[in-house]
């Protein structure tokens, strides 16, 4: 059976992801790669493969692309994407999907036009913990929901955001949420549906005059679905990240998952229920200066090979990546 053929525009942390991934995977081969800068500049010169400083060039090629892998600024995911539809190529779409409803509603226009698919990376979803919770909230044992507690206390200091050439602008990075934390958004719309009766209360302390936006907020809303939520960010951490946990007390019991990146199971006391052995989950993405989330780009990269080849569904359809940024663009309005 053929490899599903793939290239990447953008190839900074993220790219440099995907295409390991791409490449451990037998099913698949990444066959050009697109970047603003040269090679040399990116250390990247024994790479011998088809290499491109322009999206356009590269869309314009011969080469037989299935798959565009977007992991540009996020200010650029829609641009690159719809040109990439434009030449029939299915997408697959780093966090967040777009920095705008509006620009995720053109996008996935756009992708039934021209009848290709949108895969948007939400790797936290193949973490045990969250598969463990997503079957615990499916199977109705904790009962009604009462309360849930986010926390995202991460470090991100001035050397990540300068030089300023994307990340702290408001046209390219677009928002703590958007940037750091939109994976957690979508464990929660994931795990609990969508949310109302908005506040949020945002603050920049420690990125004074580098960022265009805050750095810490505290939210509350409810859930349609019944229960209230709060929601505590902040990329201010003193020296390295803190947590990522999620809370969820209940009818019939609690439990708390937590580690610096929601990453194990740390409590869980729920009625006539014991408590299964999970698979350890892999360390997070490790940049070198910082870390990021779930190391889990090998499952996306997986999922899209067997949905392509009529195996299975996507993990995490365009639909629910504009959910996802609908639900920051309301948080950040409130």
């Amino acid at each position: 059976m053929k490899k599903i053929k793939f290239a990447i525009v953008g190839f900074g942390n993220i790219g440099k992801r995907h295409f390991d991934m791409i490449n451990l995977n037998p099913d698949s081969e990444v066959l050009g790669i697109c970047d603003l800068k040269s090679k040399k500049e990116m250390g990247i010169e024994k790479i011998n493969i088809p290499f491109f400083q322009n999206i356009d060039d590269l869309l314009n090629s011969k080469i037989d692309f299935d798959v565009i892998n977007i992991c540009t600024p996020n200010g650029f995911h829609k641009e690159h994407t719809l040109k990439s539809l434009d030449k029939n190529h299915h997408i697959v779409c780093e966090k967040p999907m777009s920095l705008s409803k509006l620009e995720a509603e053109e996008m996935i226009y756009k992708s039934l036009q021209v009848g290709k698919k949108i895969f948007v990376v939400m790797q936290n979803r193949y973490s045990s913990p969250s598969v463990w919770a997503k079957n615990l909230i499916n199977s109705k044992i904790l009962g009604e929901i009462f309360l849930v507690q986010i926390n995202c206390f991460w470090n991100r200091d001035d050397n990540y955001y300068l030089p300023r050439e994307w990340r702290g602008t408001k046209n390219l990075d677009g928002g703590t949420l958007f940037t750091q934390f939109a994976h957690f958004i979508d464990i929660m719309y994931w795990l609990f549906g969508d949310i109302k009766n908005i506040y949020g209360k945002f603050k920049n302390f420690s990125h004074k005059n580098i960022i265009d936006f805050e750095d810490s907020g505290i939210v509350n809303f409810e859930f349609i679905n019944g229960g209230i939520c709060n929601l505590n960010y902040s990329t201010s951490v003193f020296e390295r990240n803190l947590e990522s946990s999620l809370t969820v007390i209940a009818e019939n019991g609690s439990f708390k998952i937590g580690g610096q990146y929601m990453n194990k199971v740390e409590f869980c006391n729920i009625k006539n229920y014991k408590m299964p052995k999970l698979s350890k989950v892999k360390e997070a993405n490790d940049y070198g200066k910082y870390k990021g989330s779930a190391s889990n780009h090998q499952f996306v990269i997986q999922n899209v090979i067997d949905t392509l080849k009529g195996k299975t569904q996507i993990t995490t359809n365009a639909l629910e990546g504009l959910k996802v940024v609908e639900i920051i663009e309301r948080i950040y309005n409130s």
